[in-house]
């Protein structure tokens, strides 16, 4: 049985919540200046809130059950998004140790190619790539890629790391997992697989509109390669039947959601005893075998722990009332001017915490709002270097290269293929009426 929580955000505990969001979110934030991990200001605010809340609820005598309900739904929420990103993390991570993108980076490099061919290239793989392994994966991946073959370029590094974030935001928009916000959605079940799908069009020709103009910047000519010091890496055994089983447990994943109604995390949790499985096997045929949980370990646990925190901390502002007002404010600007804004917003703000506050707000809007919604707050996060879980990854791999001062040199370019993929959103839900 359900109960109707009250409204607290007018109440002491409202407003010393709110306080602590805002606090714990400025370090976030600020993560750099302060050198403290975001997971840890993320995740104090999020468990200490909702503490807040129980304190309240005990000094007036007030019946727990709503707080009790909110919580059984939050963990359930946070659940599924927590297992589908260990579980996707943990192939990227067996990728690695298996040398399947040491192999990728020296194909790029020994090919000969240009620096223009290469920033075409490395922009490719991130827009195809993070939709099955995820924008900051993906970015992180294709940065190193990048830096490799030339630490010292900055004309080319550059608008290089910039196309790749920027790739790999638009990515990640027309695929359930390709973001964590698209992945909020598809779980909250505000579009099926295939609703995704239609933002590909959007996604992937405001990413080529930004990145021709990024490209007028990259330098011509080739990168130094020395084929006799430059050995072609091994690829371990199993490692390309490990990115095979990937792409058959996001496949699980997906039809098993769409068609069976379990949760996508299931389909992940399969892929990952069928992964263990194999590493068994491969054991006990005397071949180089991997160890799942080594490679476990190597997870970015702080990224996992930072979600599990920024969504605690939004749910305990919708359970003391404060996201009713988003509600307001998309009755008063109209559904498409308040999800493009969100693009916006979503670049100062970061996109996990906005995505998280309107599907907690839940605005009533048909599909194509949602969709417009999904792909705004994905590929909004690009306009500013921290915007985006890809960004700040990709400023730390490049640190002193991709910087804050030198993404916005190039942001007004990011602008007009984000006022692109608005342009044909509205031709495809709008006009044609796709829905």
């Amino acid at each position: 049985m359900e109960h109707e929580a009250i409204n607290l955000a007018t109440t002491w505990v409202g407003w010393l919540s709110l306080a602590v969001f805002v606090i714990a979110y400025y370090f976030i934030a600020t993560e750099e200046k302060y050198e403290i991990n975001k997971a840890k200001p993320a995740l104090f605010a999020g468990t200490f809130m909702f503490m807040l809340i129980g304190i309240y609820y005990a000094i007036n005598g007030m019946n727990p059950d709503p707080l009790h309900d909110e919580l059984e739904k939050l963990i359930l929420e946070i659940a599924e998004i927590f297992f589908f990103l260990l579980v996707a993390m943990t192939f990227i991570e067996t990728l690695l140790e298996r040398g399947v993108f040491d192999l990728l980076k020296y194909k790029l490099v020994s090919k000969g190619y240009t620096y223009k061919k290469l920033f075409w290239l490395t922009g490719l793989l991130a827009f195809f790539i993070s939709p099955v392994a995820d924008n900051l994966t993906t970015a992180l991946i294709l940065s190193t890629v990048l830096f490799t073959i030339d630490k010292k370029n900055l004309s080319f590094l550059v608008p290089g790391a910039i196309n790749i974030v920027v790739a790999a935001n638009a990515g990640g928009a027309w695929s359930p997992f390709g973001d964590i916000t698209t992945l909020m959605a598809w779980t909250a079940g505000k579009g099926e697989f295939v609703d995704f799908l239609f933002l590909f069009p959007a996604s992937v020709v405001g990413w080529v509109v930004t990145a021709f103009l990024l490209s007028l910047s990259v330098p011509s000519g080739e990168p130094p390669f020395d084929a006799a010091t430059e050995k072609k890496p091994k690829v371990l055994d199993g490692g390309i039947t490990v990115a095979y089983l990937g792409v058959l447990t996001i496949a699980i994943a997906v039809l098993g959601h769409t068609f069976f109604h379990f949760p996508a995390m299931w389909g992940m949790m399969f892929g990952l005893a069928i992964l263990k499985l194999y590493a068994f096997q491969l054991e006990r045929t005397g071949k180089n075998s991997f160890n799942i949980y080594v490679n476990m370990e190597k997870v970015e646990n702080d990224t996992l722990l930072f979600f599990f925190g920024i969504l605690s901390a939004v749910g305990a502002l919708h359970f003391l009332g404060f996201l009713e007002y988003i509600h307001h404010l998309y009755e008063l600007l109209g559904s498409t001017t308040a999800n493009i804004g969100v693009g916006f917003l979503s670049a100062i703000v970061d996109n996990v915490p906005v995505m998280s506050a309107i599907l907690k707000s839940s605005p009533n809007m048909g599909i194509d709002q949602w969709m417009l919604v999904t792909m705004t707050a994905g590929i909004g996060g690009s306009l500013i270097s921290f915007g985006s879980a890809a960004g700040v990854g990709v400023m730390g791999k490049l640190r002193g290269i991709y910087t804050f001062g030198s993404h916005m040199k190039h942001s007004w370019t990011i602008l007009v293929g984000y006022a692109v993929s608005i342009i044909i959103w509205y031709v495809q839900f709008e006009i044609m009426g796709l829905y």
